[in-house]
């Protein structure tokens, strides 16, 4: 047999049934009794992406497991301990010696993960600056926060462990402002208002998540104002007070005013009464959804900084598209664009 590159690991797949003396342990632990290979934080970090079904559907890893339940997980190999850098071009917006700012494409991801493993922002950020290694953790250099693959804009990268303490830090206090401006279907009837909703994974579905009853989930909060009534569709501003997974698509989306190309929480059909705008929607290689602002405070100077990023042209066309679309039905006219 002829030496060269290791194989890659399959995923092993493994499934049981919760034994009666078993009853009322933790999901993560009952795991890591029966997978002894596993270590409680893997054992969780499998629960919370979605891994691990009990009965079919996703589970917490706080779940109390009960007798006869049949648990299922698929268990991917385990990461590298270290990434590897990947030589990808950055559109660079700010750099110093602490942080890096970059405007990241949409169908970029923040830092690997299930299914995404090169290829992301964190490695080319690698690249660019190794002196990031180890900064925030080996698998994360430098990743302070995270956008979603579909979303575009400004991210903030710290450079040094001084820098990832403050930002994160800042993060904590909810003193980072973060500006979004995004597309979503139909009239936002109110010019601006607030959507105080906690957040939690979706029981259904490993890779939705939705606004949960009172007393679950964590709390989010989304500031919107609307920018401009469109024809079928409104142009949003957004300021996060929170930082939740998908949380503006999920908030939107509970108001029944989904983001414009997202399958997970919109339309399948993106208006199917109009062809060319189902033919941009591809075109946006994500969700219509952009980080167009952002400002927080350096972490060496103390002074406040600001950045802010147009429109790409991915949604651009979209509102050129719809800005001299029809009237709807209604005959109601779209209002001027607001000032941005």
């Amino acid at each position: 047999m002829k030496r060269g590159a290791p194989t890659a690991l399959p995923t092993r797949l493994f499934a049981d049934t919760v034994a009666p003396l078993e009853a009322g342990t933790r999901l993560d632990l009952w795991l890591t009794a029966r997978l002894p290979d596993l270590s409680r934080t893997r054992a969780k970090d499998l629960v919370e992406s979605g891994h691990v079904l009990i009965d079919g559907r996703p589970a917490k890893a706080a779940h109390r497991v009960k007798a006869g339940e049949r648990v299922e997980a698929s268990v991917p190999p385990p990461p590298p301990e270290e990434m590897a850098a990947e030589p990808i071009p950055l559109a660079i917006v700010f750099e110093d010696d602490q942080v890096l700012v970059v405007d990241k494409p949409a169908g970029m991801v923040t830092h690997p993960g299930a299914g995404q493993p090169t290829g992301t922002l964190a490695a080319a950020a690698l690249a660019h600056a190794p002196e990031m290694a180890g900064v925030g953790g080996p698998r994360r250099p430098g990743i302070v926060h995270r956008l979603d693959k579909g979303t575009s804009g400004l991210i903030v990268l710290a450079k040094t462990t001084l820098a990832y303490a403050a930002l994160t830090a800042q993060l904590a206090r909810r003193s980072v402002r973060r500006r979004y401006v995004c597309l979503v279907h139909g009239e936002v009837r109110p010019a601006s208002g607030v959507i105080d909703a906690p957040i939690a994974r979706d029981e259904r579905s490993r890779v939705r998540m939705a606004v949960a009853l009172p007393g679950k989930g964590k709390r989010a909060v989304t500031r919107f104002r609307v920018l401009e009534r469109l024809s079928g569709a409104t142009l949003v501003e957004c300021r996060l007070e929170t930082g939740r997974t998908h949380q503006i698509r999920v908030h939107l989306a509970s108001l029944g005013h989904a983001l414009l190309g997202d399958l997970t929480y919109g339309h399948r059909r993106e208006r199917a009464a109009d062809p060319a705008l189902a033919a941009l929607i591809p075109m946006l290689g994500g969700v219509a959804l952009h980080a167009a602002g952002l400002g927080f405070t350096h972490p060496v100077t103390g002074a406040i900084v600001e950045f802010s990023s147009p429109l790409p042209d991915r949604i651009e066309r979209l509102l050129s598209h719809l800005r001299n679309a029809p009237r709807d039905r209604t005959g109601s006219p779209s209002r001027k664009p607001l000032t941005m």
